[in-house]
């Protein structure tokens, strides 16, 4: 299918290339089919666009949560492993929408840590979970300098 965006002009995108978050995206329900755009480079890309299929104009960049340094460690119900038809935990992806910050202080971009976007990259069927409160892991190292 031919999709209009408003970043990338006229695309074509093939119906398995189409993703789909049947509950949408927090504040964006009504946006459910999606597609994974990324610029050709060497290696894996860690950064894709999440272009929504529904409306041109609304599109996420993407990142995995290790190239920032940041691993999960998440716990699905069984409703949310129905929804996604996980079968095998190996066929989930997690990602990290990106956002501008807002703070004119801050520069940069921020990743939304609380609400990791869960890909099964088999079925390709997402969604995006609202975690209460995230710990993250702090790994010391080096160590061995302090010592008395």
């Amino acid at each position: 299918m031919k999709v209009e965006t408003y970043l990338f002009g006229s695309i074509e995108v093939a119906a398995e290339q189409v993703i789909e978050f049947p509950a949408g995206l927090i504040s964006f329900e009504s946006n459910r089919r999606f597609t994974l755009i990324h610029e050709v480079e060497t290696g894996d890309p860690v950064s894709y666009t999440l272009q929504s299929l529904d409306d041109p104009a609304l599109a996420f960049q993407i990142i995995d949560p290790a190239a920032l340094g940041f691993s999960y460690e998440l716990s699905l119900t069984d409703a949310e492993e129905a929804a996604l038809k996980l079968t095998n935990p190996a066929d989930a992806a997690v990602m990290l929408v990106l956002f501008k910050q807002a703070d004119k202080n801050a520069a940069g971009l921020g990743a939304n840590l609380r609400a990791p976007l869960i890909l099964n990259t088999k079925t390709r069927l997402g969604l995006q979970k609202l975690l209460p409160f995230v710990r993250s892991n702090v790994v010391l190292s080096n160590l061995s300098n302090f010592a008395a």
